[in-house]
């Protein structure tokens, strides 16, 4: 069989295993990006770049119009624990 098709019966079994609640997957909870927002002392207009994105992009997540990725979510995870330290990162 191909690579293709080795790499693709992997991926249904990992994610047959997942739905089954087995394997190796990292469930993260729900992070709320107004609280991590509120928590750093941002306004929407700061915060939205700090994201790398529109600020009415950013409200649309707030709002829950918006579904947050995981690159983002990571992001503000970090936002979260460290603020002072992403804003010298990406605002210098």
């Amino acid at each position: 069989m191909s690579t293709l098709g080795d790499d693709l019966i992997q991926a249904m079994t990992e994610a047959l295993a997942h739905a089954k609640g087995e394997g190796p997957a990292i469930v993260h909870d729900p992070i709320a990006p107004r609280e991590v927002r509120e928590r750093a002392n941002l306004t929407q207009a700061q915060m939205a770049p700090l994201m790398g994105m529109s600020l009415s992009g950013y409200r649309k997540w707030e709002q829950g119009q918006r579904r947050i990725s995981g690159p983002a979510a990571t992001l503000l995870r970090l936002i979260q624990k460290e603020p002072d330290m992403v804003k010298r990162a990406l605002l210098s």
